[in-house]
């Protein structure tokens, strides 16, 4: 997937002459994400090289289900929580080119130069005038904004500052709160209590869910998707892999401030198919479901064939 405007350019040229020692240091960065540490340790070279890819296609496909389930919203601003190199704000800036106002949080300041730096040699105004703030979430004084996207942040935050972390994202969200954790146990175990407590302060979730009604996840079940992402060579050197994908499982939640939950059912697993119809795992309002499309019923069979991981069925 390539980046908005003169970004991968802006990448490359960043990259020459850091490239020494990036299997070592993608291996580190690895571990500190493993075990929910911050990214106060990360080399950015190798957060460029072997985790940009992932984190902004996730980004990417989240941001273009917003714009499927809502596409009368048209954010003219956006605040990016925990922002990193700027990937969040990149695939917005895709999604919705009319943003004009760009606020990005960054605590890590090795990451906010290199935001900086990549702002500046993007080729996008709306990025070489964005507002860059050195400090972490819980010290950014929240000015509303339409969007505010807080992507792999909440692993950073401990249990108990959650609720207050989430107060703030949610005050300062005039239309829409996207978070987006990693595909983990502990990922959507903080995605879950955001739910819980976004739906208590009268949030509508857009995606995944498509209810309000309580989450059927529990004992050893998470909610999470995956999306493929296609390696380069320097990514798989990074990685030391063999083969030219890997598959980014993750957890994430799209709030807004009006609206309804739009019903149907969210599939949660690959679907199965063969000739005689096609089922799958699905989270209903009635819970947790396991439905099958017969192929004697043909429109609906021709429609279930096509349904992936993290498809929306409506029957």
């Amino acid at each position: 997937m390539a980046y908005p405007g003169r970004l991968g350019e802006a990448i490359e040229v960043w990259l020459d002459g850091r490239r020494q020692g990036l299997a070592k240091a993608s291996a580190a960065m690895s571990a500190r994400y493993r075990g929910g540490q911050s990214s106060a340790g990360v080399d950015p070279a190798a957060y460029l090289t072997a985790r940009l890819p992932a984190t902004h296609a996730v980004n990417a496909r989240v941001l273009a289900e917003v714009a499927e389930r809502r596409p009368d919203f048209a954010p003219q601003s956006l605040a990016d929580i925990g922002a990193g190199p700027g990937t969040a704000s990149w695939a917005a800036v895709a999604q919705w080119p009319e943003l004009g106002d760009i606020e990005q949080v960054e605590a890590t300041p090795a990451f906010a130069s290199l935001l900086r730096d990549l702002n500046a040699h993007s080729g996008l105004a709306v990025l070489e005038r964005a507002q860059v703030r050195e400090e972490a979430l819980v010290q950014w004084a929240a000015a509303p904004r339409d969007l505010v996207l807080a992507s792999y942040v909440l692993a950073e935050v401990a249990l108990a500052s959650l609720p207050d972390a989430l107060t703030k994202l949610w005050s300062a969200s005039r239309q829409v709160l996207v978070l987006i954790e990693p595909g983990t146990p502990e990922g959507f175990r903080r995605i879950a209590l955001a739910r819980a407590q976004l739906l208590k302060a009268g949030g509508v979730i857009i995606a995944p869910c498509t209810h309000h009604a309580a989450c059927p996840m529990a004992g050893a079940d998470w909610c999470h998707f995956k999306e493929r992402v296609q390696r380069s060579r320097a990514h798989m050197h990074a990685k030391g892999a063999t083969v030219p994908f890997e598959d980014e499982a993750y957890s994430y939640l799209v709030v807004a401030r009006h609206g309804e939950a739009e019903g149907g059912a969210r599939i949660l697993a690959p679907p199965e198919g063969n000739k005689t119809g096609v089922a799958f795992t699905a989270c209903t309002e009635q819970g947790l479901q396991r439905l099958v499309v017969p192929a004697r019923d043909k429109p609906a069979f021709k429609r279930a064939k096509k349904l992936d991981w993290g498809d929306v069925w409506r029957g």
